[in-house]
């Protein structure tokens, strides 16, 4: 056998389905074999290789085993002449693999082989080749000099900045991404060391295999797409902490003791500076948004207070203060409250979330407002000028915000001017979903894959580039019917300088894929994320299920006459209050058992009065429709002898 093609899946279930498009593509005509070792995903992912993809060799952990050892799972029981390590989060080309063994057989003396790699925006990944962390190179990366000179041979060396990235070099590290490696050299070096969990075992690898004489390449000729994020949210601080053991645990393997004494106080000394940075950024990020709003609400209340006082009744202080303070407290925090319930404070998110969570703050207010003794009722009016001043304030307070907090605003997609280059069916199937998406029918363009594909199958890139240009288009989607990955990624490069977003919708998929920066953890349009996984809803969906579950335990001696099952339905809300399950949920058990957004359902969203047939429709009109008056008026159609 020539290839084993081994792939390591943690909860990325839709990258991993693309993945493997693209792996299939690639190894026609290849005696070869395709593992996928699932290290207890929740997102569906074991289902969906079965359903889609039964070909695979696939070992589906109960726990999750960390990188090495779920990929030496796969390698001890590899048959091919060559295994290739591959991240879930990666497109190849369909040339890739006969390219590579081609390469690796005509170099005898090569142990390793990687490509080069492109983002999710076509932009050179720079960790396509990477030189060895010796105390120096890990320095100038720790403490920004690599960023400062990427080209240096002195400063750059992490990345071998040095070396032109468009030819074949011999280089020291390949990798985990890609990582194609000889079957024979591995049993001779070893397998990953498994104490390396995540981070680390690739530079281990490489650098036991130049040990044993044999070489490591960067070859450029073929390449991929590594979405980068999607598997390990590179950004955050447990990945500072994680790699940054796997650098220590490195040294203290290979490294002389005083060389190694040096490289851990400098590591150490790194990640406490890093750490320090990332929670006092983290800890800013995460309370300007409430802190702001909090001090601008309420220095329009000791503004406009004052100022309504004279305009209404010629004279100031006629309020009470000392009540008046008591209610414009329960009247600021009623405002916060919502607009976290409202998702005023996720990211990214729409203007439109902090006009509604003032909007519906101001509604529970005046419904408290009502009830209160007529002491404490002075001006509706207060609340009224109040909450307008409120809602312009945060709408002013996110604006501001958002030129320092990346990806805090998400922009209406309904603006966005998107090219979908593919078929006229595959639009068709992908276009429910841009719909669903927030995306308007007449802001989609489409070409022909004959319109931007030559004779040999290569994209016009002139075409698509007029397209960018003269129809303001920020997103393209490649649909993959008529369009090979080789011609995509090559387009991806091309067009890298327009600074737009790229995504590609396989052909039959049920999904739109893609990723818009390195740091990003990307960007997918399919049922899950349309909006019932927002956690916006998610909150909602929660709250309304612990006060519906608790009010039907601290009524059940009223109402159990009138309830269907009433003790299913105690027992239920039992479960429902302790987060066990929620009370309405999917029909399809495909999709009940990909989403892992909700807990397993009482009830399941029923088709009544909408006139829908099909599972899928139904459970697709409950993702995009959902809200709290649907939830109600579904838990009480079920619960109560009201049923047709």
């Amino acid at each position: 056998m020539e290839l084993s093609v081994v792939v390591v899946n943690y909860n990325v279930r839709y990258f991993l389905e693309q993945c493997l498009v693209s792996v299939f593509a690639a190894i026609k005509g290849i005696e070869g074999e395709v593992w996928v070792v699932d290290n207890a995903s929740t997102d569906g992912s074991v289902e969906m290789v079965k359903l889609k993809f039964p070909q695979v060799k696939l070992i589906s952990n109960q726990t999750n085993l960390g990188f090495s050892k779920a990929n030496n799972q796969a390698i001890k029981l590899a048959k091919g002449r060559y295994t290739l390590l591959l991240n879930p989060d990666t497109v190849v080309q369909e040339d890739t693999f006969r390219e590579c063994i081609n390469f690796m057989d005509t170099h005898p003396d090569a142990g390793g082989l990687t490509v080069k790699m492109i983002d999710g925006k076509g932009r050179y990944l720079p960790e396509s080749k990477r030189g060895f962390p010796s105390p120096w190179a890990s320095f100038c990366k720790i403490f920004g000099l690599t960023s400062l000179f990427p080209k240096s041979k002195l400063f750059a060396h992490y990345y071998l900045g040095h070396l032109d990235k468009n030819a074949t070099h011999e280089i020291e590290i390949m990798p985990g991404a890609f990582m194609f490696l000889r079957s024979e050299v591995l049993k001779q070096v070893g397998l990953l060391d498994e104490q390396f969990f995540m981070y680390g075992e690739d530079i281990d690898l490489s650098y036991r295999i130049l040990q044993h004489g044999y070489k490591n390449y960067y070859y450029p000729k073929c390449q991929i797409i590594h979405y980068k994020g999607e598997s390990t949210k590179k950004g955050s601080l447990n990945y500072v902490i994680v790699f940054y053991k796997a650098m220590i645990l490195f040294a203290q393997k290979h490294f002389s003791k005083q060389k190694q004494n040096h490289f851990v106080t400098m590591i150490k000394l790194a990640v406490a500076i890093r750490a320090t940075a990332s929670i006092i950024k983290r800890l800013i990020i995460k309370v300007w948004l409430p802190v702001t709003d909090f001090a601008l609400m309420f220095l329009g209340a000791y503004l406009l207070i004052p100022w309504w006082e004279q305009f209404r009744h010629g004279v100031t202080n006629i309020y009470p203060r000392d009540i008046l303070y008591a209610l414009i407290g329960f009247y600021l925090l009623t405002w916060i409250m919502s607009l976290w319930l409202y998702g005023a404070y996720d990211k990214p998110q729409n203007l439109k979330s902090g006009a509604k969570g003032i909007l519906y703050g101001t509604i529970a207010i005046l419904v408290v407002y009502s009830i209160l003794p007529q002491n404490f009722r002075f001006s509706r009016a207060i609340i009224l000028i109040l909450s307008a001043w409120s809602s312009l304030s945060i709408t002013l307070n996110r604006i501001l915000a958002s030129t320092f907090i990346e990806g805090l605003l998400k922009w209406n997609a309904r603006k966005k001017s998107v090219c979908f280059i593919g078929t006229a069916s595959e639009l068709k199937g992908s276009e429910e979903l841009l719909i669903q998406a927030g995306f308007h029918r007449n802001n989609i363009t489409h070409l022909l894959p004959e319109e931007v594909l030559d004779e040999h199958q290569r994209a016009k890139k002139e075409i698509i580039a007029d397209a960018i240009k003269y129809k303001n288009i920020s997103e393209i989607i490649f649909g993959t019917e008529g369009i090979p990955m080789t011609s995509i990624i090559h387009a991806m490069m091309y067009l890298s300088e327009f600074d737009i977003d790229f995504k590609i919708a396989l052909h039959g998929g049920d999904s739109i894929v893609g990723s818009s920066s390195v740091e990003a953890q990307g960007e997918l349009y399919t049922l899950e994320v349309i909006p019932l996984a927002k956690p916006v809803a998610r909150r909602q969906k929660r709250i309304f299920d612990i006060l519906s579950s608790a009010l039907i335990i601290v009524l059940f001696p009223i109402l159990w006459i009138f309830l269907v099952k009433p003790l299913m339905v105690f027992k239920s809300a039992l479960q429902v209050f302790k987060g066990e399950k929620t009370w309405i949920g999917y029909n399809h058990p495909n999709i009940s058992k990909q989403n892992s957004v909700l807990k397993p359902s009482v009830y399941l969203y029923s088709k009544w009065g909408k006139g829908l047939t099909s599972t899928v429709g139904l459970d697709f009109y409950y993702a995009q429709h959902f809200s709290i008056t649907l939830e109600v008026s579904e838990l009480i159609r079920n619960i109560f002898k009201t049923q047709d």
